[in-house]
């Protein structure tokens, strides 16, 4: 799995790594390229997941504001909901990120 923005490579990681929940593809934070999150002070909690950190995407001179999301301490009902702990994965906005298998 490949999040890209334009033709760069911002995550990679193989398919059994990432986590698939609603809809959106969570990579684990070892797979996300250094250096292109930045956290946004944009604030969201969800009600099953927990409090979510946004984070604006850096790629050259390209900024997209709020372009990804992790959960840096999840809800241990959300573990046990999921079957694995996806604490500080990161999801990208599929409107600004192209996703590829």
């Amino acid at each position: 799995m490949k999040a890209v923005v334009g033709e760069t490579v911002v995550a990679e990681a193989a398919n059994d790594a990432v986590v698939r929940m609603e809809g959106n593809v969570y990579f684990p934070p070892d797979s996300v390229v250094a250096g292109v999150l930045r956290d946004s002070p944009t604030p969201y909690t969800c009600p099953w997941k927990g409090r979510a950190q946004y984070h604006d995407v850096l790629v050259g001179e390209t900024v997209l504001n709020d372009g990804a999301w992790s959960y840096p301490d999840v809800n241990e009902s959300a573990v046990a909901r999921v079957g694995r702990d996806f604490s500080g994965y990161v999801a990208f906005d599929g409107r600004q990120v192209r996703i590829e298998t």
